[in-house]
């Protein structure tokens, strides 16, 4: 058996254990969705685990409540634990599955030199194919990368890594759903979710509510608990969402109107990409600072390379983005141009195979765990 696999086998194993431990326990059940879904089961495979990890946000509240946590013999650390079968259900189900290995490969010197390499690249070729776009000034971004270009890069790029992202999505849904058959468990929560149920779960997600779901915000050691990376998240979120929003009203704009950038400091594209860009600013660099400050016991020593490569790449695209709009009348544009797009294309690339798929497939388990909890409610007998 190769290694590898002796040791994947080896947490789930480590991962059933801890589960059926706290399964006996409960004194945790009200801290967030993991104990409640982990009380529907009474034996915990592989399905199972993969559901529970992803659900797990990650608070870090049990483990300082846990009276079994090291240095007990048990040992148990469920953050931690699930942090560690989490990184395995996006390695599994990633697609390529071969590329599943760039999650453990990722790293800030990964991510500087792809972003380079790419930068470099795009270089060259204006140099070679459009040479007048170097000295393009007056924000003619078109004059250094044409539109049609543009568009054939990213567009292709961007399709590949939806097809990515929607097969992963497939894969972990199947994966959750072979509960069932795993566990050999009849009474097992099989209902399709339904449309109340999934609002539940996105409203659940998008207002990260179970990082604060004690009412406590979310911890960065036993005694310390702030407020901080639940609103890093959301600026970091929220600012990705408002430069989606820029580019695509930038597109119809392009598209459909004919109004070609650039466009005005109080445009619609304009306005939004402003304050994406600053979310993406003070969210990557707020959760940088946040995650050397947490107790490394809350967390996967292998994920450190994830995380930081997926936060400065989130970075450097807002800093290269908000830069070529201050100078975009500057001799500098064309560089800065090619800067930027080097971020967004080095971000694109990494997005199936990084830090990205967390929020995608904790939705999914999220919504998974709302259809559960109300088909249990439907199933509870009613008094009188």
């Amino acid at each position: 058996m190769p290694h590898g696999d002796a040791i994947t086998l080896a947490e789930f194993a480590r991962g059933e254990h801890v589960m059926t431990v706290c399964n006996a326990c409960r004194y945790c059940e009200q801290y967030c969705p993991v104990f409640p879904a982990m009380e529907e089961r009474t034996v915990f495979g592989k399905a199972d685990l993969t559901y529970l990890a992803n659900l797990c946000h990650n608070c870090g509240e049990c483990l300082y409540a846990c009276q079994f946590a090291p240095p007990h013999e048990f040992g148990i650390n469920v953050p931690q634990t699930l942090a560690r079968i989490r990184l395995h259900s996006y390695e599994e189900h990633c697609w390529p599955r071969p590329l599943g290995a760039a999650f453990r490969q990722h790293g800030v010197a990964t991510a500087l030199g792809l972003m380079g390499v790419l930068s470099v690249v795009m270089f060259a070729s204006v140099r070679a194919f459009n040479p007048s776009g170097l000295r393009a000034t007056s924000g003619q971004f078109y004059a250094v990368v044409p539109h049609g270009a543009m568009v054939s890069l990213f567009g292709g790029v961007g399709l590949f890594v939806l097809v990515a992202l929607a097969i992963g999505l497939r894969r972990f849904n199947a994966a959750m759903r072979a509960d069932v058959a795993s566990s050999g468990e009849p009474h097992r929560r099989s209902d399709s979710p339904s449309g109340a149920d999934v609002w539940r779960a996105l409203r659940d997600a998008l207002t990260l509510r179970h990082l604060h779901s004690t009412g406590l915000d979310c911890t960065s050691s036993e005694e310390a608990r702030y407020p901080w990376r639940r609103w890093f998240h959301h600026a970091t979120l929220y600012g990705f969402a408002l430069c989606f929003a820029s580019t695509s009203v930038a597109a119809l704009y392009h598209v459909v109107f004919g109004w070609h950038a650039p466009y005005a400091y109080t445009s619609i594209p304009v306005v939004l990409g402003t304050l994406g860009g600053v979310g993406l600013l003070i969210g990557p660099a707020g959760l940088a600072v946040v995650r050397r400050s947490r107790d490394p016991e809350l967390g996967d020593v292998a994920q450190k390379g994830m995380d930081e490569s997926f936060i400065l790449l989130l970075w450097l695209t807002s800093l290269t983005g908000l830069a070529l709009l201050v100078l975009r009348e500057h001799s500098t544009m064309s560089a800065l141009l090619i800067v930027h797009l080097g971020a967004v294309l080095a971000l694109f690339i990494t997005l199936p195979y990084g830090k990205f798929v967390h929020g995608i497939y904790r939705t999914a388990a999220l919504v998974k765990y709302a259809g559960e909890m109300h088909s249990e409610s439907h199933d509870r007998p009613r008094s009188g």
